[in-house]
């Protein structure tokens, strides 16, 4: 198949960019090694090729020691299980001193009530004014004590639930990071295949449409090979400010891989979701690519798009494939273009398949 052999050509041109920087630097081809330069031939993640590029610029050269802490930083699977094993472990330090704290406050207030006790029974045997002031003044005392006492467990009280409010912001940092795709910032694989799968389960459940787009930037090869990895992330991100542009509500815009994006449909027929992708194509064909370095026009992007909508009982899987299909109709025939099951140029793209 087409799409499987333009996949297997981009993942070599990848492969091949990263034997080139190990050779370059001189590192041994270790797996972490060509893992990390893999990575940032890919241009998948925007922060692991500014680190690099910054360590580059400053010292001209990575060492293994630099190559080690980059995987660990932003390649490692580990890395999100650390943070919130980290964060994980703060809220339970904090929680256990502000149980400690409460259960000081309990013993002092039961002490509180001890001694009031003791200044009943002891008032009832006062000799004189003398005796009554002494009572009283020793009530004063404990008063005061015990109002210092909830004075400090207030002010601990709430600088727990600030402190326990940033960790709550850091965990769902970690989860949002976990779901999203650092270089475009829309949703990733992981997050889309989750998404995708309540979506049909909803719309199975209630009836209602659903349909999906696949999208894909024409040429970008193309793009890396002549201007360099940096304009293929500018690409990137082009795109994927139009698509989000042009989704709304519950709709989920994702980025499915390379320079494959996709968007999911709730509650949206074929035709209208032809309409969304056209919109999406017209958004980023009218934009025009500079190179940042040099201010050198770069000409326009185009994306072809497929789109699929949901039959009955369809699996997952199954949508993927036709919203794919009608991708691969739309590139083979002319790219810059949408193209949805129901069109006749997918129709006769099928009948070419057959014969």
């Amino acid at each position: 198949m087409q799409v499987a052999t333009d996949d297997h050509e981009r993942t070599l041109v990848f492969a091949e960019t990263a034997l080139r920087q190990i050779r370059a630097l001189k590192h041994p081809a270790t797996p972490r090694n060509f893992e990390v330069w893999y990575h940032y031939a890919t241009g998948y993640n925007a922060a692991l090729n500014q680190k690099i590029n910054d360590i580059l610029a400053h010292n001209g050269t990575l060492s293994e020691a630099d190559v080690n802490e980059i995987h660990e930083a932003y390649i490692s699977p580990k890395r999100l299980t650390d943070r919130l094993d980290r964060v994980n472990l703060q809220v339970m330090d904090e929680l256990d001193q502000v149980i400690a704290l409460i259960n000081s406050a309990i013993g002092s207030s039961s002490r509180y009530g001890e001694s009031l006790a003791d200044a009943s029974e002891d008032l009832g045997r006062a000799d004189g004014p003398d005796g009554l002031r002494a009572i009283v003044e020793t009530l004063v005392q404990k008063t005061q004590e015990m109002c210092q006492i909830n004075q400090t467990l207030e002010a601990r009280l709430l600088a727990s639930k600030q402190e326990i409010g940033d960790l709550k912001e850091n965990l769902e940092a970690v989860r949002t990071e976990s779901l999203t795709d650092p270089l475009t910032t829309l949703a990733n694989r992981k997050y889309f295949d989750h998404a995708l799968a309540g979506a049909i389960a909803d719309s199975a459940a209630d009836g209602t449409p659903l349909s999906l787009l696949m999208i894909d930037i024409d040429h970008f090869k193309n793009f890396n090979d002549s201007y360099g990895h940096l304009t293929g992330d500018q690409v990137l991100r082009l795109v994927a400010v139009a698509v989000k542009q042009n989704v709304k509500g519950q709709d989920i815009a994702a980025r499915y891989g390379g320079e494959e994006f996709t968007v999911v449909l709730p509650q949206t027929a074929l035709r209208s979701a032809i309409t969304v992708a056209d919109h999406i194509r017209r958004a980023v064909m009218t934009k025009e690519l500079m190179k940042r370095s040099t201010g050198e026009h770069l000409g326009r992007v185009t994306i072809s798009i497929g789109v699929a909508a949901l039959r009955a009982g369809e699996s997952m899987a199954s949508l993927i494939e036709r919203a794919d299909t009608c991708l691969y109709a739309a590139k083979r025939t002319g790219r810059n273009r949408v193209i949805g099951e129901s069109d006749p140029e997918m129709q006769q793209f099928q009948r070419q398949k057959v014969a």
